[in-house]
């Protein structure tokens, strides 16, 4: 079914956005271009992929018109039905409501903040959720209530269950672990699968623990990158959003290469949050559909 669009920022209420996912099959885009014809509609934007490892079939159209919402969501929901599919209907640049959650490490949160209140991320954060304090002043900056929630084991279920309250208070619709130096459980992995994406250095499996950066330069590294992906109960496995890389060489020192490492973190972190607030992510198993 579709998730509600609740109105967080400015959207243009005429031009909506319709992802499916279904089993593939002949005659899918004529099915769904004719509902879309009927309400007469005006197709502005559509990308379409079959994967023959999963054998299911993926859209994402967006559409200007003015038709009535209620009556096109009857409409298509016939044809869904018989599709067995998976769909969404959502306005183009609705702001997704996302919680953050933070340690002390600023750089991935700070990039969030300032494309946020720049206008080119589509979001909305109502609270960040951080582990230390240090980043209060940072997101008091930008005018994002702060909460700090000391994780230990005698903690974490506690906080666990904080973060989830939130998630039901607020109706979040995604979840960013920016530089989160914890451990999500298994039970929060799944309460959140789908809608929770963390960002680590590419250095993994290779350079795990502490000083990764040290490890690197000793070692002479010659790329060093980011991926952003789905979080799942296997760390650091989930299907993947988004990757970059960079080439460094012999002269750049360990300070110098965190500085890479952590621009190319805050890069794609950023930009696999756009993805998946503009809906151009659709799950396909382990892997990811990408309409970029």
């Amino acid at each position: 079914m579709p998730r509600s669009a609740n109105v967080w920022g400015v959207i243009d209420s005429t031009h909506w956005l319709l992802t499916l996912s279904c089993a593939d099959r002949p005659g899918i885009v004529h099915q769904v271009a004719g509902v879309i014809a009927t309400a007469n509609g005006n197709i502005t934007e559509l990308q379409q992929f079959s994967s023959t490892e999963s054998g299911r079939f993926f859209m994402r159209v967006q559409v200007q018109s003015g038709f009535d919402r209620s009556e096109f969501e009857r409409n298509f929901a016939a044809v869904a039905a018989e599709l067995d599919a998976i769909w969404v209907l959502d306005y183009v640049g609705r702001r997704r409501r996302t919680l953050v959650l933070a340690s002390k490490e600023g750089h991935c949160l700070n990039d969030l903040l300032f494309r946020q209140r720049s206008g080119y991320l589509p979001i909305s954060m109502p609270l960040i959720i951080a582990n230390h304090p240090d980043l209060a002043d940072l997101a008091s900056f930008y005018g994002v209530p702060f909460e700090v929630h000391t994780v230990a084991a005698d903690t974490k279920a506690a906080v666990e269950r904080r973060i989830l309250d939130v998630v039901a208070e607020y109706d979040i619709e995604l979840v960013v672990l920016a530089r989160y130096m914890q451990i999500l459980s298994p039970e929060l992995c799944a309460e959140l699968a789908g809608r929770a994406i963390n960002i680590h250095h590419s250095f993994l499996p290779g350079f795990k623990g502490a000083n990764p950066y040290r490890q690197a330069h000793s070692r002479g590294v010659k790329l060093i990158g980011a991926t952003a992906h789905f979080v799942t109960s296997d760390l650091d496995e989930g299907p993947i959003i988004e990757q970059n890389v960079r080439r460094v060489d012999h002269s750049m020192d360990v300070p110098e290469l965190i500085g890479v490492g952590q621009e190319q973190e805050s890069r794609t972190l950023t930009a696999a949050v756009k993805l998946f607030a503009e809906h151009r992510v659709l799950l396909d198993g382990s892997r990811t559909v990408i309409f970029s």
